[in-house]
């Protein structure tokens, strides 16, 4: 299911913005909020008619570096950069937009005018923000444009349409008039023109109510078999995909890495919420962990003498243990979600019990965004872990952090970003 920016936006766009518009702009909040729900969905559409666009595409990648986000009332209104973007994307649109958004919000026209630029900046931002966070590059900006035309008509509020908004003819929007511009001439009967093309033996002085059930009698089974070959086409598109993801699956098992055998990997794609911390006992210490988590793991090996016994890199390389807790930010390697520094510090426990024990450092990315910047990204993750552990006295034990970006990831670019989650980690491996 493809992303619903709209959703990704309103975030920016809540009562406190709402609040301070209102005082500002000398508007009701009503009034604020109405105008933001019927400019937000035009300004989706726009873009989304422009996803090929060089200049929208420039100005979604260079707004996350902007700061536009930090100040939406006082940059985006007198920004060039918006009203360039604006001009680019509704052309001599523009006055017509806003005065169907300040007659039908009842506001005034200035007022309309500042919303549109501020709620252009907000969605500017937001996307760019996230095509950041995800390593989306402007093919990847473009794509997930494209993929909102199918959507905006329908999030228009009751009284607006893309008709009252000039933009009747985006995304077949023409049928989206409302009920007095659709209103059909005297002389040419709506239900008449419906019915245009039924059977040749049709008569056309029937009444309405004697049409309409004789239309029905073949549209509701046309209805029912369109509906019924739907279910059967993604029933064969679901196996499809099932048995892509098989092979590649099983490619990617003889490869060179851990993190497709791995019970680590196996515990990182079930539930996290039916993991429960434990006392993991180290050498008499106790660390908290999830049984048979990555600290349980790597203390057990070392215990059993395998890694001592182990006679060179080679036999160890196939082994990783997939932190449980340590995440980082979206599109950070500097940045740690809470609760991650607890497992680092016991990987540090377990390192200074054992002396003798090396160690590598992975990171790993979905299958998302571009390649060259995923290895990068994952790359930077490793090597900050990497010197968090040198800090803490333990660096002379780590002799590598490297970054496989999706090399080795196995959900589909497509599923959910929940989905995707379980490629997008950190691991540790013992070494020599």
């Amino acid at each position: 299911m493809s992303l619903n920016v709209i959703d990704l936006i309103k975030g920016q766009l809540g009562p406190a913005l709402v609040s301070q518009a209102a005082s500002q702009f000398g508007e009701s909040e009503s009034g604020i909020s109405k105008a933001i729900g019927g400019i937000l969905p035009a300004v989706v559409g726009g873009l989304a008619n422009n996803s090929d666009n060089p200049g929208v595409l420039d100005a979604i990648t260079n707004a996350s570096s902007s700061g536009i986000l930090g100040n939406l009332i006082g940059g985006s209104s007198s920004s060039p950069v918006i009203s360039t973007l604006l001009t680019s994307i509704f052309g001599d649109k523009i006055s017509g937009i806003v005065n169907a958004i300040a007659t039908y919000a009842g506001i005034s026209n200035n007022s309309s005018s500042s919303l549109l630029n501020l709620v252009t900046g907000a969605t500017v931002g937001s996307i760019g923000k996230y095509a950041a966070d995800n390593n989306l590059d402007k093919s990847g900006i473009s794509n997930l444009l494209g993929e909102q035309k199918g959507i905006v008509s329908s999030l228009l509020p009751a009284g607006l349409s893309l008709a009252s908004l000039n933009l009747g003819s985006w995304f077949g929007g023409g049928s989206s008039t409302s009920h007095a511009e659709a209103a059909p001439k005297p002389e040419e009967p709506k239900i008449e023109v419906t019915r245009s093309t039924t059977a040749a033996g049709t008569n056309p002085d029937r009444n309405n109510n004697e049409g309409g059930g004789s239309i029905w009698k073949w549209l509701l089974p046309l209805l029912l078999l369109i509906a019924a070959g739907y279910f059967l086409w993604k029933q064969c598109e679901k196996k499809q995909t099932t048995t892509t993801t098989t092979t590649t699956d099983s490619t990617a098992a003889k490869t060179d890495t851990a993190a497709t055998t791995t019970p680590a990997d196996t515990s990182a794609t079930t539930t996290p919420a039916a993991k429960t911390d434990e006392n993991i006992d180290l050498n008499g210490v106790m660390l908290k962990g999830y049984k048979g988590g990555m600290e349980d793991q790597m203390i057990t090996f070392l215990k059993s003498g395998n890694y001592k016994n182990a006679a060179d890199d080679a036999a160890l390389k196939d082994k990783w243990y997939d932190f449980d807790h340590v995440n980082f930010k979206m599109g950070s390697s500097t940045d740690l979600e809470a609760g991650s520094q607890g497992q680092l510090d016991n990987l540090v426990a377990i390192l200074k019990a054992f002396p003798d024990a090396k160690i590598k450092i992975g990171g790993y990315t979905d299958k998302t965004g571009n390649e060259a910047s995923n290895v990068k990204l994952s790359k930077a993750r490793a090597e900050f872990i990497k010197g968090a552990l040198a800090k803490a006295g333990v660096g002379a034990q780590v002799l590598e952090a490297e970054g496989y970006g999706s090399k080795f990831a196995k959900v589909d670019a497509k599923a959910s970003d929940a989905e995707r989650a379980a490629d997008r980690k950190m691991a540790v491996r013992f070494a020599k």
